[in-house]
């Protein structure tokens, strides 16, 4: 069936037949619905276009139309469209085309700025005029809105889930499901053995750099997963003793929501992944797992690593235990710039200054002050 806003301009154009499905699964799965969307193909026979003038662009089967940012073949065709070379773009239904507004209205403009016409399995409908861009729109919209639902139904049913503590969420090592589905100490006595020793030692050390290098010096390796799921043991390193600290999962605890997604710094770079401090995690949901250490000891851990961190200016903590005689290590704080204060030896003489820097290097630096013996405060008893 022919349409009348199809004219001898647009006949002497490509139709495009844009076909998407949202993941590789469908492609699989829903055969029938990729065979409707070929056959739009004689959809464009019957609105006037021979079969040598019709395109399929199929590049992007398999993803999702939130973004355009991976779809090779939707911006195949937003280039042809703006170089004039297609007449009818032909989709199932506007959600194959962008199930987002803002790829969705540009997509609009150059259509009705070139002269491309638009149809689904609904009609055929003109960009360019008032009424067109209104229903074109208005399809866009609630296409934008069904994604929008269907994210949220979603969500609320993960979010039910894991308030009762029941979401299946990635094990640390150490931990595992046994075959209906209960997590279970890992049965291997040697990784319950290395990772009670991590937090045996932290406990008496209180550093993570220093639960390393006693390690370390003891050749312990740390048990870890390699990308197989296979069980290995690797050297031990800071970060894969700060990660078994730091895993509320070893005290027994589920928690969903650890991390947020902060936006990106710089233009063309992606949002990254940072941690939330404990009192914004999402759910903790304690006792859902069989614990190396209760709560209050891991508690206890966090709040020793985060007073251990050395950001002086934003949290004032005092900062990792270090070898040394100085009483006010730690504690000593400027009352000029409020800058923490630190330790420089002089020489070999044992002579000892208490120093600021500034905030910027451009700030001069006072040091000036009245010494303070260093000799031994009597013993009191």
């Amino acid at each position: 069936m022919k349409s009348e806003l199809v004219t001898s301009s647009h006949l002497a154009r490509k139709a495009v037949v844009y076909i998407r499905q949202s993941t590789p699964h469908q492609v699989v799965s829903n055969q029938e619905s990729l065979r409707l969307q070929y056959a739009l193909r004689k959809r464009a026979r019957e609105l006037g276009w021979r079969e040598a003038a019709i395109d399929v662009i199929d590049a992007d089967l398999g993803l999702s139309g939130a973004s355009t940012a991976h779809r090779n073949g939707f911006k195949e065709l937003v280039g042809r469209v703006g170089l004039s070379e297609v007449g009818l773009i032909l989709s199932i239904d506007v959600t194959r085309l962008a199930r987002n507004c803002t790829d969705w209205y540009p997509l609009l403009d150059i259509c009705g700025l070139r002269g491309c016409l638009i149809a689904d399995r609904d009609g055929v409908y003109d960009p360019g005029t008032p009424n067109g861009r209104l229903l074109l729109g208005l399809k866009g919209s609630i296409s934008e809105l069904e994604l929008h639902t269907i994210r949220s139904r979603l969500t609320a049913g993960l979010l039910a889930k894991a308030e009762r503590g029941e979401l299946a969420v990635m094990l640390p090592i150490g931990l595992m499901r046994d075959p209906s589905g209960v997590v279970v100490k890992d049965p291997d006595i040697a990784v319950q053995g290395r990772l009670g020793l991590v937090f045996q030692t932290f406990l008496q050390l209180r550093s993570v750099a220093k639960v390393m290098r006693a390690l370390n010096e003891r050749d312990l390796e740390l048990p870890r997963r390699d990308r197989h799921g296979d069980l290995c043991w690797t050297r031990t390193t800071l970060a894969a003793v700060a990660a078994v600290l730091k895993n509320p999962a070893y005290a027994g605890a589920f928690v969903y929501g650890r991390t947020r997604f902060q936006p990106p710094k710089r233009e063309g770079a992606l949002p990254q992944k940072a941690p939330r401090p404990i009192e914004e995690w999402r759910i903790v949901v304690k006792d859902r797992y069989p614990a190396y250490i209760d709560w209050p000891i891991y508690e206890k851990i966090r709040a020793v690593i985060r007073d251990n961190r050395a950001e002086y200016m934003r949290i004032k903590t005092r900062g990792a235990p270090r070898d040394g005689e100085l009483l006010l290590h730690g504690i000593a704080w400027c009352a000029r710039c409020g800058h923490k204060m630190y330790v420089r030896y002089k020489g070999a003489a044992n002579m000892y200054a208490i120093t600021c820097v500034p905030r910027k290097a451009s700030q001069p630096v006072n040091t000036s002050g009245p010494t303070v013996s260093m000799r031994p405060l009597p013993m009191h008893s």
